[in-house]
């Protein structure tokens, strides 16, 4: 069974260490310990794994942000993967730093990536991994915020909280995303 993880974020140096880039970071993270690591191919790189009798296709779209649709459906469609078996990693300003919550389908809330992702899917029922990045930021200042680099306790805190994203990931994989979100929500 084949199963697309896509980390959302933006290509660029200027964008690798931003909070947007969240989705990205997960990736690196979860390639590096999985002893595997990143080939630019169509529309992002991509890492390719086994975890026990599944295959993930790991995706960073090199599409930006707001385009990373055109990623996710070329891979779905060249990769014959169901909608189910997607999950789609984003930063979330409505969760508290490091706050994990999965949803096996649901609207954009205003995230432009997801936006396009369900556009060019046809669909928003994919399942998703909102990781918390806080909203600690005057008003008229989230996009600031967004493209903005982690404090430094936030980096301190941020690889305990990617490897319990990771560990979502796997739970999500092997178990399902409800199983993934009993888990995991509110942990």
């Amino acid at each position: 069974m084949k199963y697309l993880i896509v980390g959302l974020g933006n290509i660029g140096d200027e964008y690798r260490d931003t909070r947007h880039n969240i989705g990205f970071k997960v990736l690196d993270a979860f390639a590096e310990a999985s002893n595997t690591s990143f080939s630019t191919e169509r529309y992002g790189d991509i890492a390719r794994m086994r975890l026990k009798n599944k295959q993930l296709i790991l995706l960073k779209p090199s599409t930006f942000m707001n385009l990373s649709g055109n990623a996710v459906r070329y891979w779905v469609d060249k990769e014959s993967i169901d909608s189910d078996n997607i999950l789609v990693i984003v930063d979330d300003l409505a969760l508290p730093f490091g706050a994990i919550r999965l949803k096996p389908k649901g609207s954009d809330a205003g995230h432009n990536g997801l936006k396009n992702i369900a556009q060019m899917l046809g669909t928003d029922e994919y399942p998703r991994l909102r990781f918390g990045i806080g909203n600690d930021f005057p008003r008229g200042r989230q996009i600031e915020y967004v493209l903005g680099t982690f404090s430094v306790d936030e980096r301190q805190k941020l690889p305990v909280r990617i490897d319990v994203a990771i560990d979502a990931i796997k739970t999500f994989c092997l178990a399902g995303i409800q199983t993934a979100m009993c888990d995991f929500n509110n942990k």
